[in-house]
């Protein structure tokens, strides 16, 4: 295994498993598909804007926030699930909705993170989508972009603090 493909699987894995240990330990939403895709950026990619923590909690910050308020708007805050119940059209529209003005919010923030727009759907489509379930899951944000971050300066790939030097 080369170095950097080593340094990808070795990040990847140290993340996610200490994202899976809080979630064993709480037994709360510690673990979230879109995690993958973010963990994947800041090992493979630590300096692109995209990866940064600025874009990764504004990214999954707006998108938990608005994923919630789609559900809200559209009535869906007590149903199933879209994997229990199937796809409905409120639930389209919450899809449709949420992933549309999440980006739109991103772009003038110049804060795009690619992985938001699957949190904003996990959440819109209700499988995240209680207030503490969101709270749970942006606090696993956090904790994968430090262990990321850190796994980074020891590798030798530092991730930006914040973000990207404007040059």
């Amino acid at each position: 295994m080369g170095t950097e493909t080593g340094k990808a699987f070795s990040g990847s894995v140290v993340a996610i498993a200490v994202a899976g240990t809080a979630a064993l330990v709480t037994q709360q939403p510690w673990l979230f598909p879109s995690l993958g895709p973010t963990v994947m950026l800041h090992v493979e990619q630590p300096r692109v804007p995209q990866s940064t923590p600025r874009s990764t909690f504004y990214g999954h910050g707006i998108a938990l926030l608005v994923g919630y308020a789609a559900l809200v708007v559209f009535g869906l805050t007590d149903e199933p699930s879209a994997l229990q119940a199937g796809v409905s059209v409120p639930r389209i529209a919450a899809a449709a909705g949420s992933l549309g003005l999440t980006a739109a919010l991103l772009v003038p923030l110049r804060a795009t993170h690619p992985p938001a727009g699957a949190t904003t759907l996990i959440v819109s489509l209700g499988l995240l989508h209680t207030p503490s379930e969101l709270l749970v899951a942006f606090a696993a944000v956090v904790l994968v972009t430090v262990v990321d971050g850190l796994f980074c300066r020891v590798t030798g790939l530092p991730m930006p603090l914040w973000r990207v030097k404007d040059r």
